[in-house]
């Protein structure tokens, strides 16, 4: 029995000729293809064939491919999203800045025209902040001594008063508001002309019209604008103070009741005007001395009263007709009275 190896390991032709007859067939392909272009035909259907496997075998690499451009670029969108949503904070912190200078400018060109409206010297103050007693109504400004701010002073704003310098310190100033319990001005109905004192009613932030009689609750109604009168020398006149927003009048009381709300807007504006010449006022007249009787002035007096008794005893009557004359010293009767004697 003879051995012989499998098919599989079955000597063929020699290495060396198999190289040199497939190095052969290579040689005349791309000399074939180089100057004929012989396979351009064979080398598209072997490429259309092959795109398919082609393709398959390039999937694992997309892929990873894909994955490296889908995390680079989902790190590159959050990146932008957070430098969006900084400009986005910057841009609305720079717009409401730029609406908070808007406003303060604004607030600004109505108290310059406000200022040119108040007779007197005025002085720009801001707010600060608010007292810290809770049951007052008063305000802290950026002014004080310093910059020639006295006590008694009144503030305004563009709108109408706000109130009064009450307490000074080197470099800021406390002024209680109009709504205060404390304060009181006096105020006018600039429709009717009606005087009255307008008094703060603490934390409603209102003012109220006290003592008003019912027959004069007539002069007032919903809307009135309410003025400074000038009478206290505080005040200088004809500053709008509030509007009349309520009018109650009590059939069976003696006074009526008004509640004004002030037109005053330091809620919404921190900027005020501190007049600081106080108005004109006339000068008052001299006061009199109480007469105090003397014994001197009790004599003269008493003279006074005897002299204007004698007189008219003693000038002789006048002749009927005659023209009535002041009556002559006696000294000067008696010398006449000598002369004619002797003549």
């Amino acid at each position: 029995m003879e051995y012989s190896p499998p098919p599989l390991f079955k000597q063929g032709a020699p290495a060396r000729v198999k190289m040199t007859l497939f190095a052969c067939i290579s040689i005349a392909l791309l000399l074939a293809d180089a100057r004929m272009n012989a396979l351009k035909t064979v080398r598209q259907v072997v490429a259309t064939v092959l795109y398919p496997l082609q393709m398959v075998a390039l999937l694992p690499r997309d892929a990873i491919y894909g994955v490296g451009d889908y995390f680079s670029s989902l790190s590159s969108l959050e990146k932008q999203v957070r430098d969006l949503k900084q400009q986005q904070i910057a841009s609305a912190q720079a717009l409401q800045q730029a609406q908070l200078y808007n406003a303060e400018n604004a607030q600004l060109r109505k108290l310059l025209d406000a200022r040119e409206r108040v007779p007197g010297k005025s002085l720009l103050a801001e707010i600060l902040y608010d007292a810290r007693d809770s049951s007052s109504r008063k305000i802290v400004l950026d002014r004080g001594i310093q910059q020639g701010v006295q006590l008694g002073l009144p503030v305004i704003d563009n709108q109408g008063v706000v109130g009064q310098v009450t307490r000074v310190f080197p470099f800021t100033s406390e002024v209680t508001l109009l709504t205060d319990k404390e304060q009181a001005i006096p105020v006018q109905v600039l429709r009717s002309g009606l005087r009255s004192v307008a008094y703060g009613r603490g934390q409603s932030g209102q003012l109220e019209l006290r003592f008003v009689a019912a027959q004069q609750t007539d002069h007032v109604v919903v809307g009135d604008i309410l003025i400074t009168s000038g009478i206290d020398g505080v005040y200088p006149a004809g500053l709008a103070v509030a509007r009349v927003t309520q009018v109650e009048n009590n059939a069976n009381g003696v006074f009526g009741r008004v509640v004004c709300q002030p037109l005053s807007g330091i809620q919404r504006h921190s900027q005020l005007l501190i007049l600081m010449s106080p108005p004109e006022l006339p000068p008052r007249p001299p006061e009199e001395e109480p007469f105090k009787p003397g014994k001197k002035n009790r004599a003269k007096e008493m003279a006074k009263e005897m002299a204007g008794a004698a007189t008219p005893a003693t000038a002789p009557a006048a002749p009927p007709g005659a023209t009535p004359t002041p009556a002559q010293p006696a000294a000067v009767r008696s010398g006449a009275a000598n002369e004619t004697q002797t003549r």
